[in-house]
């Protein structure tokens, strides 16, 4: 046991006594402190505790059959299961399937992990009033409306479910122009929302930001790269009217990230060359398909050749020709 230190003095009590006559000293002190005298210990090791989950005491088996694991400790009458342990992929003997077929296929751990959202289904949350077809529609209002579920790496729209098409999914086509922001979106589904008058945007999403979003941090639609024209307005973006000219970009841009400072985190952009290039596509309607120049490819390293190149391969084979009709043999 660790020493005790002496009894701790109320300091109330001991200024009433040395403020009190010496011939009859009258102070108060709370019936609790006489009642339960102060201690405490020289160390606090002795109380040290961590959380009754944290840990589990190990399995004790083989101690008789009133601990519930006795006798065969849990592992049953004979067998390989009880006499020995068995090796991972061990099928009893026989010639293993990956021997005899081999392996096929490979797991690609760089995939991303993306969920999927057809337009029936949000169609149908537009039908029941959960989302509303006159503000753009983010992952924020797709989670927090429960359309989908909390995505890994983005949410990728598509025209047709694959499943589900007995419930709620089974609607008819769009019936409002809506402005959809995702991860990525098939042709077909960009097709179907702009023929219904709506837009189709394509952004960079990572999990971490994903999480922000939904918390209502991080804005889901504004970045540093984000085309100055594209969000100033929702109705904007809608009916497809822009509100300011090439020749204001920089006040454009301004105004997008002043609407973002309500918020304390930023919107990040795409890093990798192959994020860089797939929304620089404007096949798949991304964000950065404005910085794509006229004539060029969103590819940035693949450029289509120029007329100056063609000018010049014209030339070599015009030399060419000439060298092979002077030729004598």
């Amino acid at each position: 046991m660790p020493m005790m230190l002496p009894r701790l003095v109320c300091l109330a009590c001991a200024r009433n006594f040395v403020q009190s006559t010496p011939i009859i000293p009258t102070f108060r002190c709370s019936s609790s402190l006489l009642a339960r005298p102060q201690q405490r210990q020289a160390s606090i090791l002795a109380q040290l505790s961590d959380n009754p989950a944290a840990y589990h005491k190990e399995k004790r088996v083989g101690r008789g059959p009133a601990s519930g694991k006795g006798k065969t400790s849990g592992r049953g009458h004979k067998g390989q299961k009880q006499h020995g342990k068995v090796p991972r992929g061990f099928e009893g003997g026989q010639t293993p399937i990956e021997v005899v077929h081999g392996k096929r296929g490979f797991k690609n751990v760089f995939s991303a992990d993306l969920t999927t959202l057809p337009l029936s289904r949000i169609q149908s949350w537009i039908a029941q009033n959960r989302i509303s077809p006159h503000h753009p529609i983010t992952v924020r209002e797709l989670v927090r409306s429960n359309c989908i579920s909390m995505p890994k790496d983005g949410v990728k729209l598509l025209a047709t479910s694959f499943s589900h098409k007995n419930s709620l999914d089974a609607q008819p086509p769009l019936t409002h122009p809506l402005h959809i922001i995702v991860s990525r979106a098939s042709a077909s589904a960009i097709a179907a929302v702009e023929q219904a008058g709506g837009k189709v945007t394509t952004r960079y999403y990572t999990e971490w930001a994903i999480k922000q979003i939904v918390a209502g941090k991080m804005d889901p639609m504004v970045s540093l790269r984000t085309e100055p024209e594209a969000h100033l307005s929702a109705p904007s973006a809608i009916t497809g009217e822009q509100n300011t000219t090439r020749s204001e970009e920089p006040n454009a841009t301004n105004a997008a990230l002043q609407s973002t400072k309500q918020y304390p985190l930023r919107l990040p952009d795409a890093i990798s060359r192959k994020a860089i290039e797939y929304y620089r596509d404007p096949a798949h309607r991304g964000y950065l398909a404005y910085t794509v120049e006229e004539g060029r490819g969103p590819s940035l390293y693949f450029r289509p050749p120029t007329e100056q190149n063609a000018q010049k391969r014209a030339a070599q084979a015009r030399s060419r020709r000439k060298i092979e009709e002077n030729r004598i043999w």
